[in-house]
């Protein structure tokens, strides 16, 4: 299967240059997205000669940025997209599972959850809280049984992502993609990936760092994405919200 690993940056000028030279080992086609960096992040990308690079015209968003990886995956003919973060807290070597397993799934998500690693760090307690509400109610009221709603490194056959129509710009992406996931009966798998924190105290920017704030944040846009599905027949979507 033709294969591309798509990194998604913001300001990632310190760690991107490591996290280029692990995964550029691999052979697999790279693709940075730049969302509006005002670091050195892009001229990093840049100076890899194998790294493919899109400057996104302003900060639009994660959500935004790994959109415009999925546009680009599809419109130039791969089979596969890997979503792997620029900050060093992915492990490159699982990289040729994740591709394996699209073999015979549509979506391979790492998960931090499963399995124990030596080189497991805490996850910070809000983090911890708000992925396991968020990860207990999709799994609620979507009947799947994902263990980590939130894992960035996740690989996506692309037949399977252009059925969805996303359209969420920032952090609380995932909760749009797993709504419209399971809408599309798209076929799920887990794989345990280490659970590797660099910076603790990293800020979502705005007023997410608040994390009561960014809760209902992402609380709000799954409940739009439910309220959206339930709008379309054959969803097996029931009434009611995930306020908690």
């Amino acid at each position: 299967m033709r294969s591309l690993v798509a990194i998604p940056v913001y300001n990632e000028e310190k760690n991107l240059p490591r996290v280029l030279r692990e995964v550029s080992q691999l052979g697999y086609d790279v693709l940075v997205v730049d969302d509006g960096s005002t670091d050195g992040s892009l001229a990093v990308a840049q100076s890899f000669e194998s790294v493919l690079t899109i400057e996104q015209p302003r900060n639009m968003g994660y959500g935004a940025a790994l959109r415009t990886a999925f546009e680009y995956a599809g419109r130039e003919g791969y089979d596969v997209v890997v979503t792997f973060d620029g900050d060093g807290q992915h492990d490159a070597t699982l990289i040729p599972e994740f591709i394996e397993a699209c073999k015979d799934a549509d979506v391979v998500s790492g998960t931090r959850y499963l399995q124990a690693f030596d080189t497991n760090t805490p996850a910070p307690s809000d983090r911890r809280r708000i992925n396991m509400l968020l990860t207990d109610a999709i799994n609620a009221m979507l009947q799947l049984k994902i263990t980590d709603a939130f894992c960035g490194f996740k690989a996506f056959r692309t037949e399977a992502v252009a059925k969805l129509e996303l359209t969420e710009n920032g952090y609380a992406q995932p909760m749009e993609f797993w709504v419209q996931a399971a809408c599309k009966k798209l076929r799920i798998v887990e794989l345990p990936v280490p659970r590797i924190y660099l910076d603790p105290n990293r800020t979502f920017g705005e007023n997410l760092d608040d994390a009561d704030r960014r809760l209902a944040y992402y609380q709000d846009v799954l409940d739009r994405a439910l309220q959206k599905a339930r709008r379309h027949q054959g969803c097996g979507i029931g009434a009611g919200d995930v306020r908690m």
